[in-house]
């Protein structure tokens, strides 16, 4: 394992403008590392663009074509793509029963899930042309147990994990290593009201600092298809997935 080495390297980071985007966006670029911020927050967006250097691009990864050119732009700008880190996504989504909302679901499910398929889509391409390199889905713990308080957010959450693992091998071979990172609750505006909840039950909420040392762990590795999960007291690694029965 070797220490990743960021001169020269450019970055795509969705929904970078805050949180755990902004966070990975600074260490990236106190690595050396170019940076395309793609985000829907145009103010925030540009201003952390602007405060390391790096390129804005307004970016609904709902939309197939937005995640194009957030790469066109890594490509245009800094002349290539290294490291794509599809980090994007939003709380909520509910449940099936007479809570179900069809315009939540489809909100959370477009961006947690279809966001992260046209972001590697999109990205593919752009790092076969450099000769591999990083794509980083963020998932969350909820893609790796059950979440009855939010079943639509953990389905798309688990098919990013189910997404990762089967791509991982895929593109290994050319270079491309795919991972997923897994944070517990972390300290973003991501919690909204379920904040005070998790301070009353004194639920532990994760520091972001923690999650960007997982994805620099992530980076320093050369494995693929791994579930990275981020709970506060433990240190990162990837989860160790028990394999299924097979035929007899």
């Amino acid at each position: 394992m070797a220490a990743f080495d960021g001169t020269g390297k450019v970055a795509l980071i969705t929904g970078g403008a805050n949180g755990i985007g902004a966070a990975v966006a600074r260490r990236l670029a106190a690595g050396g590392v170019r940076l395309v911020i793609a985000d829907v927050d145009e103010r925030a967006g540009t201003a952390l663009a602007d405060e390391l250097g790096g390129a804005f691009v307004r970016c609904d990864v709902r939309e197939p074509a937005d995640s194009e050119a957030a790469v066109a732009t890594a490509v245009d700008r800094f002349g290539g793509l290294d490291v794509a880190f599809l980090n994007a996504g939003v709380a909520g989504g509910g449940g099936v029963g007479d809570d179900f909302d069809p315009a939540a679901y489809r909100r959370a499910m477009s961006i947690n899930l279809d966001g992260v398929v046209y972001g590697m889509h999109a990205a593919i391409p752009a790092l076969r042309a450099r000769g591999g390199g990083d794509i980083v889905a963020t998932a969350s713990m909820a893609g790796l147990t059950a979440t009855p308080f939010d079943p639509v957010y953990g389905a798309n959450k688990a098919a990013v994990v189910g997404l990762v693992r089967a791509l991982g091998p895929t593109y290994l071979d050319e270079g491309i290593r795919v991972n997923a990172l897994c944070p517990s609750f972390a300290d973003t505006d991501i919690l909204g009201s379920i904040r005070g909840h998790l301070q009353e039950t004194g639920f532990p909420i994760l520091e972001v600092a923690d999650v960007v040392e997982a994805f620099t762990s992530i980076l320093d590795g050369d494995a693929a298809g791994e579930a990275w999960y981020v709970v506060p007291g433990r240190p990162s690694e990837p989860f160790r997935f028990r394999g299924v029965p097979g035929p007899r």
